[in-house]
């Protein structure tokens, strides 16, 4: 821009429905832009961030006015890193116990001793003893990472996932509980930054963990969901649902996108309610199988500045 006499405000009106019902109308509404315009799209997404709305299922621009006027915001600053000592941590795994059945038509784990405590006594001096334990389970079980490697055979497997896509990601939580149907659509995700985040979806679905009907009807995201999620550069995709796709078909458009984009997806998550929609980190790490492409992780959000009760 040449000047303060040369920014340019965008002036429209607009209409939001919202996914669970209802709306609002604004008129006349006034933002600053950078540049001579803006288009529709963008302009949707930027009223959705600035007025930050949630479950936003469409948004309509109507007559859209580019004026001279100078800029009334000034770009706020990063707020400083809060140093208090403590942090609360928040698991957001289920639990893997043995018989239990995480998705119909594959099997339970089966848990069991390899040498039992009384098997090592002959093993070990008197008053010494140990238990060796031994799991057989599909890697589809409790809370589990997808890796590339589980949608394409060219794909990083889970031993070949860096920690720096794992550990301590900025984690943005969008909250679709409570939403009329069970897409989960693009728009969703308007009202907040995916950036380079772990992109949490909490659904409430893990309310019917480890009963009947978990398996049947469950939230899901849109193609056009995924589409967006990549093209704004997610990192990772978790969801409390049974799956992140529509299982009511063979296609899965999903785990087609953002794995083939290289973007990890964790399923089955729980606890999605205690975590802030942003401000706190996630992490989710699976032992460093080669040939594989889920496993079980121990998923956990960590947020600054909060004693741990």
């Amino acid at each position: 821009m040449s000047g303060l006499g040369r920014q340019k405000r965008v002036q429209f009106d607009f209409e939001v429905e919202f996914l669970n019902g209802g709306g609002i109308q604004g008129q006349e509404f006034r933002l600053d832009i950078e540049g001579d315009d803006i288009d529709d799209s963008a302009l949707a997404q930027y009223i959705v961030q600035d007025l930050r709305l949630l479950m936003v299922g469409r948004v309509t621009i109507l007559n859209k006015t580019i004026i001279v006027e100078p800029h009334k915001r000034s770009r706020a600053s990063t707020p400083g890193e809060d140093n208090a000592s403590h942090a609360t941590l928040i698991d957001l795994s289920h639990t893997i116990e043995d018989g239990m059945i995480t998705y119909k038509g594959l099997p339970a784990p089966i848990i069991c001793d390899h040498l039992s405590r009384a098997q090592s006594r002959a093993l070990y001096s008197p008053g010494t003893e140990f238990q060796i334990g031994k799991i057989t389970m599909c890697s589809n079980t409790g809370t589990y990472i997808d890796s590339p490697f589980h949608r394409f055979p060219e794909g990083t497997d889970i031993a070949g996932l860096t920690l720096d896509t794992l550990v301590g990601l900025s984690a943005v939580v969008v909250h679709a509980d409570g939403m009329s149907g069970r897409k989960i659509p693009a728009e969703a995700f308007g009202a907040v930054d995916v950036r380079s985040k772990a992109v949490l979806i909490h659904t409430g679905w893990s309310r019917h963990w480890r009963t009947d009907q978990y398996f049947e009807g469950h939230p899901f995201l849109t193609a056009a969901a995924a589409e967006y999620l990549k093209k704004e550069g997610a990192k990772l995709v978790g969801i409390d649902s049974l799956n992140i796709d529509d299982t009511s078909d063979g296609h899965r458009p999903v785990h087609t996108t953002l794995l083939g984009a290289g973007i990890p997806i964790v399923e089955h998550m729980r606890g999605l309610e205690l975590v802030p929609a942003t401000g706190a980190t996630f992490t989710a790490v699976p032992p460093k199988v080669k040939g594989m492409g889920t496993f079980p992780v121990r998923a956990f959000a960590t947020i600054p500045g909060q004693r741990a009760t």
